[in-house]
């Protein structure tokens, strides 16, 4: 399946709209994944530990918001964004969405 943040398919034709599609994750920063990435803060440096967690939870998005497009008969999926934001009470959960058209392209 193609997926792409552009609005079309170079060297093909979109034929049929299928509808928007979505991916969620919302994954929590456990204590010592937050402790380590202090670590990195005072030290300074990058935080492996926090850059993973995007990551995986990014990859997931996408490939949950494939999953429904190609239950929607979609075989592409374009105008890809990709969103996060930080959830809870002190900002221990981060949310991933990556949103899209499904298409059909011949």
């Amino acid at each position: 399946m193609i997926i792409t943040t552009t609005n079309t398919i170079e060297g093909r034709k979109i034929v049929e709209y299928k509808g928007i599609v979505f991916g969620e994750v919302v994954a929590g920063v456990d204590f010592v994944k937050d402790m380590m990435a202090g670590l990195s803060n005072i030290f300074g440096g990058r935080s492996n530990t926090y850059e993973t967690e995007l990551i995986e939870a990014r990859e997931n998005a996408i490939r949950e918001m494939q999953q429904r497009a190609e239950a929607m008969g979609a075989n592409a999926v374009v105008g890809v964004d990709i969103d996060y934001e930080v959830l809870g009470a002190n900002n221990g959960m981060l949310m991933v969405t990556a949103s899209g058209t499904a298409v059909r392209y011949e």
